[in-house]
């Protein structure tokens, strides 16, 4: 469809963009489910009374993800730039914004997932002489799995819309082309093209989710 709309030259640049916001996306993901996660499960069992109780640094680490989710994303690019370069080039051209906020929203959601379980298992568990560590691994993550593939969906839609944004700040991928050909030059057809990629990337995304939570959920897996 694109090589009779587009010319050659911009098809080319829309298929790197495209590799580029796919590669911007996977490295993220990847980095922001590494610390996203095991942070998840700790907020979810550091509370007073919980299985890793302490009050004073889930209160802490909670400032920290509700202050990161309630900033706006843009606002966000910006305001940290300064220190963004203070660090290695793989977190630069938006990178270390896209993990700070992605890794918020996921752990705030795997939060809410773990928090979810039912806590009869949790008590049955402890009953029989589980550590802490155990319930976790064997109680409380394989129940919650279903959510957590729908929260790490969620955070990988999320990284698409924030790959276009940081094309405002010369973070390469889809957003910038969009930006530099679409809207600078007054090219809607690449502007039209930016959007529908997106769309069907996010569709894909949000299919294969959805497909892998209902696999994993248990009362899917019994009817």
């Amino acid at each position: 469809m694109f090589p009779e709309i587009l010319p050659p030259a911009i098809v080319t640049l829309l298929i790197q963009a495209t590799q580029q916001t796919l590669y911007m996306v996977a490295v993220s993901g990847f980095i922001g489910t590494a610390i996203g996660l095991p942070l998840g499960v700790f907020l979810a069992t550091s509370r007073s009374g919980e299985l890793f109780a302490a009050p004073w640094l889930n209160h802490a680490l909670g400032l920290v993800v509700n202050a990161a989710r309630s900033t706006p994303f843009i606002i966000l690019v910006v305001a940290i730039i300064p220190f963004t370069r203070l660090i290695a080039a793989p977190v630069r051209g938006g990178r270390g914004q896209r993990l700070v906020t992605s890794e918020a929203t996921l752990m705030a959601d795997i939060e809410a997932a773990i928090r979810e379980v039912d806590q009869g298992l949790v008590e049955a568990a402890r009953a029989m002489g589980a550590s802490p560590l155990q319930i976790v691994a064997k109680v409380l993550l394989p129940e919650a799995l279903p959510a957590i593939s729908l929260a790490l969906t969620l955070a990988v839609v999320s990284l698409l819309g924030y790959s276009a944004m940081v094309g405002a700040v010369g973070g390469g991928g889809l957003g910038d082309l969009g930006i530099r050909f679409g809207y600078q030059r007054f090219m809607p057809d690449v502007m039209a093209a930016v959007v529908i990629v997106l769309i069907v990337l996010v569709q894909l995304v949000q299919s294969l989710g959805d497909q892998l939570a209902r696999r994993l959920d248990k009362r899917n897996r019994q009817s």
